[in-house]
């Protein structure tokens, strides 16, 4: 090889190393915020969490290569998912997967452009987190597991259960949980139909509960919701 051929081919390989090397480097590390519903002592929300982690890994996404998860635990407290849900929208992430109405819509109300993907929200048309289950719209999506036609079935179930039942509390907490507005008309309808008075029972702690169950003792009847 001739001198020039060589300087201009050592001058080509100057230009051309740095580009591939450029190449090889794995692209920015992906950052997902996850809010949890529960607490972090919750061996069924573990499970969800390594079944997700393990789910990304099949999809070549592993954590401390090319993905970073930070997770928070919101322990059904209002207050804490309130907290935990700006604090996670502020690390600015890729997306964020959360659980339940009550996460979701804490994270909807922190940001309108950050991909947020829920699980277990029980209207996330009456709630505003979509559209149509079609074609939700904006920056949320999701799954839902209930619909309002369930509320009509606790009662039959809890009358199978007990046929002595002629009151019934529906146990919950409106900070965290779906209000019965979601599932009363199917409930009043087949409380209705079974000589059954339905009345809300809310609470906001949970050493609330045993006195609501305690009241029900002369007629024993409490559908928890979700």
């Amino acid at each position: 090889m001739r001198r020039r051929e060589f300087v201009s081919l050592l001058g080509g390989a100057a230009v051309t190393w740095p580009l591939a090397a450029r190449a090889q480097q794995p692209d920015r590390i992906r950052l997902i915020s996850v809010l949890m519903a529960f607490a972090e002592s919750d061996p069924a929300a573990q499970s969800q969490v390594a079944a997700f982690r393990g789910a990304l890994a099949k999809l070549g996404w592993t954590e401390g290569s090319n993905l970073r998860i930070e997770l928070r635990w919101g322990a059904g407290e209002a207050d804490r998912i309130r907290t935990f849900a700006k604090e996670l929208v502020d690390l600015r992430p890729d997306a964020i997967l959360c659980q339940t109405t009550a996460v979701t819509g804490a994270l909807a109300r922190e940001t309108r452009t950050i991909p947020i993907v829920f699980a277990v929200v029980s209207d996330p048309i009456g709630s505003g987190f979509a559209a149509t289950l079609a074609h939700p719209g904006g920056n949320i999506t999701g799954f839902t597991t209930n619909e309002p036609s369930l509320g009509g079935k606790w009662m039959e179930l809890l009358k199978e259960i007990a046929p002595l039942t002629v009151r019934v509390a529906l146990l919950f907490n409106p900070g965290t949980a779906v209000a019965p507005q979601l599932f009363i008309s199917s409930i009043q309808a087949a409380a209705s139909s079974s000589a059954v008075q339905a009345s809300a029972a809310p609470f906001h702690a949970a050493d609330e509960i045993e006195g609501i169950i305690a009241a029900q003792a002369r007629d024993p009847g409490v559908a928890v919701l979700s």
